[in-house]
């Protein structure tokens, strides 16, 4: 593929994503006619492992960007979050709920990727002194003028939520490779499993509980935010986490999964079908319109997010295969 092609792709991925995709939280409670935004509560999901779940919705002033899953796991060295949610209020109700389970300090945060709804809370974690650990490929993003406009975006589409005081933040460590964290009695393996839902996924398994935090490789009941993913090696990167003995998934979206396979093949099968569907219509060089018109939708069409996210997905997934047909 021709590198002004990927950058575009890239460029409309990382826009999208938010749509569909010190701040106290006090601060944000009385904000004029602002909507209540939604509760927040953490659930243990095994022992030790704990998340909180986001709507499934579109980012919005109304629910604050609460639209993605954040976990945080009690070691007896200190507490590890997993994602910083979508908004700086948010993270800060997150330390809440951390709060209201140990008295553990949070000592890292793990970023399985650079989207908005996952992010725009680190900078709360960092002023808590916690060390934030991403893989390297986020990097590439955090410096591209994409970001900078997103969050600008932003400002303006999920106001008062996001402001000119919520900023990106860099890890403090980046890997790009295997890596196993040990603290106190539990140990953590992160794995990267890109470029697949972005470039930078980074999976994280805890051996001793069997329970792994799939970032959004993982979309449970709802339809997957492909964009302009690598949807070939997303395929793969599914492959690969069902290779790891888990008992129990945090996916990035949607409920706690008991069974793996099952919820896996969700997304994967939808993935496999963008690409069948829309691959034969760019070879046989149907017109996408008509060739999304032809196409038998049923079989996802009751999904939440269906009517706002498919269309769009089956669009790039349409550019994707034209330069890329295997």
């Amino acid at each position: 593929m021709m590198q002004p092609v990927i950058d575009r792709r890239q460029l409309l991925q990382r826009c999208a994503c938010v749509a569909f995709g010190g701040m106290a939280w006090a601060r944000y409670s009385d904000a004029g006619a602002q909507a209540a935004p939604p509760e927040m509560t953490a659930r243990e999901a095994a022992p030790g492992c704990w998340y909180v779940e986001g709507l499934s919705a579109l980012g919005s002033p109304a629910n604050a960007n609460f639209i993605s899953n954040a976990g945080f796991i009690v070691t007896s060295a200190g507490v590890v979050v997993v994602d910083a949610l979508g908004s700086p209020a948010l993270a800060e109700r997150l330390l809440a709920e951390i709060r209201k389970v140990t008295p553990q300090k949070v000592t890292h945060v793990i970023v399985t990727h650079y989207h908005a709804d996952h992010v725009y809370g680190l900078q709360v974690f960092e002023q808590a002194g916690a060390k934030i650990i991403a893989h390297q490929a986020g990097r590439e993003y955090l410096h591209a003028d994409t970001a900078r406009l997103r969050l600008q975006a932003s400002r303006d589409e999920l106001a008062p939520w996001i402001d000119d005081k919520t900023r990106l933040v860099a890890a403090t460590e980046w890997i790009d490779s295997r890596r196993e964290l040990a603290l106190g009695d539990t140990q953590l393996v992160l794995q990267p499993v890109g470029p697949a839902h972005t470039p930078e996924d980074l999976a994280v398994y805890l051996p001793g509980r069997k329970v792994l935090y799939a970032g959004d490789l993982v979309f449970r009941s709802r339809i997957p935010f492909v964009g302009q993913a690598d949807s070939r090696n997303w395929i793969v990167s599914l492959d690969k986490l069902l290779a790891f003995d888990t008992s129990v998934i945090i996916p990035g979206h949607g409920p706690v999964s008991t069974e793996a396979r099952k919820d896996m093949q969700l997304t994967r099968d939808y993935l496999i079908y963008l690409r069948k569907t829309m691959g034969a219509a760019a070879r046989d060089m149907t017109p996408f319109d008509e060739a999304y018109k032809a196409t038998d939708w049923s079989q996802y069409e009751h999904l939440p997010l269906f009517g706002p996210a498919n269309r769009m997905n089956a669009y790039n997934t349409y550019l994707l295969m034209e330069h890329d047909p295997e």
